[in-house]
């Protein structure tokens, strides 16, 4: 059932105005609203569209069903770069605030070198033994171990350990 109360007032505190102000805007009483919102009446469609001209929204926009924000993603979810040793985790994660990557290094094998840029980067060493970069100073990570960086500086990691080492690798802004 379409609870148009519900999405009136969600859209009304989102616009920081009070029952009394969304009323007076659109040309109607605060006990109407109140009504309203609690779905005891239902508008016209008339008046439906003086209230959403206040609320700054229009009809088609009001009663378009979002999709539910997706939260979980699956291991067949993932995107590969090939060659790289790099697993993107969520799709479509360079247009979020971060970027979670699963970084796997055989021994030996480094990461590209990354140039200095904006935001920051964490790192949790699932597998192995590697060493961090940044710029000329390097650390030795095992299992178990993580960093946190501002990305200010060159920075890359190297698997130094006898197997493969992996990394779940946050970068924000995304730059992968």
């Amino acid at each position: 059932m379409l609870r148009i109360g519900e999405k009136i007032r969600k859209l009304r505190v989102a616009n920081d105005l009070t029952q009394e102000e969304l009323a007076s805007r659109a040309g109607l009483t605060k006990g109407y609203i109140s009504q309203l919102e609690r779905d005891l009446t239902y508008p016209s469609i008339v008046t439906l569209k003086d209230i959403l001209d206040v609320l700054g929204t229009d009809l088609a926009s009001f009663f378009k069903e979002d999709p539910p924000e997706r939260v979980v993603f699956r291991k067949d979810d993932r995107q590969k770069i090939e060659g790289q040793g790099v697993e993107f985790l969520v799709p479509g994660s360079g247009r979020r605030i971060m970027e979670p990557v699963l970084v796997s290094l055989n021994p030996g094998e480094q990461t590209t070198p990354d140039a200095p840029h904006e935001g920051e980067e964490f790192g949790f060493v699932l597998k192995g033994v590697i060493k961090l970069w940044l710029g000329t100073r390097a650390e030795k990570l095992r299992k178990g171990d993580c960093f946190y960086f501002r990305a200010d500086q060159r920075h890359f990691v190297e698997n130094v350990g006898r197997s493969m080492a992996q990394i779940l690798w946050v970068v924000s802004p995304p730059t992968f």
